[in-house]
């Protein structure tokens, strides 16, 4: 099995054609990604690529739920703790940040979450019904 950096993935599924080093580094992270051996994604990798594509090459989330989508796809690629990278990406296509969203279903044994962001997730969080509870501290 093979682990992921978050630059092979990002380089799997953000092509720039104007890079020619680019162009190459996807061509290679293609074979691997489709050549059959066993692969493995992290977390922190997957949270990493969508910082990578949404802050760096200014995609909206649309495209990354695609993208990630099409990586939880392939039969090849073993996610860590898929159930909790799943439910996170239902979050987060709700409109939340992703790293709240997988921070929150890594708490999944969890009686609450504890946060001081109020706006941006306690109340979206809280709105959804999201289980463990979302609870804003003071």
């Amino acid at each position: 099995m093979i682990g992921l950096d978050t630059n092979i993935l990002a380089r799997y599924y953000v092509e720039d054609e104007a890079d020619a080093a680019a162009a190459k580094q996807h061509e290679a992270a293609r074979r691997l990604m489709e050549g059959g051996e066993a692969l493995m994604v992290s977390k922190t990798v997957l949270l990493e690529l969508e910082w990578v594509m949404r802050g760096y090459y200014h995609l909206g989330p649309d495209r990354i739920l695609l993208a990630f989508g099409h990586l939880l796809s392939l039969v090849q690629v073993q996610i860590e703790d898929r159930a909790a990278v799943e439910q996170a990406l239902d979050h987060y296509a709700d409109g939340l940040d992703l790293a709240d969203c997988l921070h929150h279903a890594s708490y999944s044994g969890c009686d609450r979450m504890a946060t001081f962001d109020d706006r941006r997730f306690a109340r979206r969080a809280h709105r959804l019904g999201m289980l463990p509870a979302v609870t804003l501290l003071r």
